[in-house]
């Protein structure tokens, strides 16, 4: 063998005995189950099959209260993935958690991307950002609560089936004739807490705690007790009472108070159309009831639903890889198909332009309606969301509270102003620790 000959074999040898260059891992934690697993494993596998440098690997952890205790051990432990999927309610755990979290917006200048709040959905983007607007995690399925009403118990009480109720006291009115004309139920309603307290707040623009409703600081305190929250669950104490209003659950379980045409009106996430459409029943949608007394109202509801957290203690080079997958979550047809193919709301604006442009909302009523709730009105200070960071706790508290009411053991006034002392004390403890 020449040594020409020689050389190119041991060349052609190394070659084949080096291996390829292995993708650096990033590593997903959520809570998504059925159809939305299903999305999170596609989004994986096409952002994957978009470039070779990053492999993203999603792992299913549970519920979204399980997911959330999973990403606090593994952060303890020194072992936390990269992207954390955190719901709602965990938004104030995260925020207090400042040491263990890398704020989006850093994460996608650090790879040269200036965060333009502007292209994004107002209500969205605030709720996952600071006081003075930096983005702490990335928003990724969010949903709003709307009315959700039975245009067949709307005829049968000689209601117009095109005009659901805009106000409080026009539900309320309506729900009574509904009753009267021989329905089973008026109204019922999911998530109490998170519907006719925390959206009930930003909807109707009053303060649900002070310190900008805990964006402002770790140990806000409570207002739930104003006058326009007793007046409110008054109303639904009493309704409650004469069978007007049907109490179903502490989170969704009220759904199926609607779906089995037992109540003919129900306010629910906007996430919860599925269902609704899978009943059959004839139904209608409107926006989330207010006060007309309420000084702006309406104003912009508040997301529900979960957002990616970029958790702390991993190499500047694969958080280059975390602004990457968020930048490909962040396209206009990337949103879009998410947004109509899940029902969660688009993050970016021209995800919602181009969903309204296909006509879309013209075959899906009622699949624009939680967005123009949001993006109405700049949010004020009442409306940016809820800060606590013990927020299931104190929903908890809560709802103990609002349930002894409903069962006539207190009035409104008594149960509020329990639930405000009982929940500060528990925020002032977990704010101390």
């Amino acid at each position: 063998m020449t040594l020409r000959l020689a050389t190119a074999a041991a060349a052609a040898a190394l070659t084949i005995s080096l291996p390829a260059l292995a993708a650096t891992e990033i590593q997903w934690w959520h809570a998504m189950t059925g159809a939305n697993n299903e999305v999170v494993e596609t989004l994986a596998k096409e952002f994957n099959d978009s470039q070779s440098d990053y492999k993203v690997v999603p792992v299913f952890k549970g519920t979204y209260p399980e997911t959330l205790n999973a990403g606090i051990a593994a952060f303890r432990a020194g072992q936390p993935p990269h992207i954390l999927q955190v719901f709602d309610a965990g938004t104030g755990t995260m925020m207090a958690a400042a040491k263990a979290i890398v704020p989006v917006a850093k994460v996608l200048q650090a790879d040269g991307v200036t965060f333009d709040k502007s292209q994004y959905l107002g209500g969205v983007v605030s709720y996952y950002s600071t006081a003075d607007g930096e983005l702490l995690s990335f928003p990724y399925n969010s949903s709003s609560p709307i009315l959700y009403y039975n245009k067949d118990a709307f005829k049968k009480a000689g209601l117009d089936e095109n005009t659901p109720p805009k106000t409080w006291p026009e539900l309320f009115d309506a729900a009574k004739k509904i009753k009267a004309a021989g329905w089973p139920c008026g109204f019922t309603s999911t998530w109490l807490t998170w519907i006719q307290q925390e959206n009930f707040a930003a909807w109707n623009n009053v303060p649900y705690a002070t310190e900008q409703n805990g964006l402002a600081g770790l140990d806000p305190e409570l207002l739930i007790n104003s006058d326009l929250y007793v007046r409110h669950f008054q109303t639904l104490a009493d309704l409650q009472k004469a069978g007007v209003f049907s109490y179903g659950g502490r989170t969704s379980e009220a759904k199926i108070k609607f779906t089995s045409g037992e109540c003919a009106m129900m306010t629910e996430s906007s996430g919860g159309l599925g269902d609704v459409v899978k009943s059959g029943i004839n139904y209608g949608t409107g926006t989330l009831p207010y006060y007309p007394e309420a000084a702006g109202a309406p104003q912009n509801t508040i997301p529900g639903g979960a957002s990616l957290w970029v958790l702390a203690g991993h190499p500047d080079a694969e958080y280059k890889g975390v602004a990457k997958f968020f930048e490909f979550l962040s396209q206009t047809s990337i949103q879009a198909r998410l947004h109509q193919k899940s029902g969660y709301l688009p993050v970016t604006l021209a995800a919602y332009e181009e969903t309204k442009k296909s006509g879309f909302y013209d075959k899906n009523p009622g699949r624009e309606i939680p967005i123009q709730q949001m993006m109405g009105k700049a949010p004020t200070d009442n409306s940016k969301g809820v800060r606590v960071i013990n927020l299931p706790q104190v929903r908890d508290i809560i709802n103990e509270e609002l349930e002894q009411m409903l069962n006539g053991q207190q009035d409104a006034k008594t149960a509020l102003d329990k639930a405000v002392q009982r929940a500060n004390a528990a925020i002032k403890e977990a704010a101390e620790q």
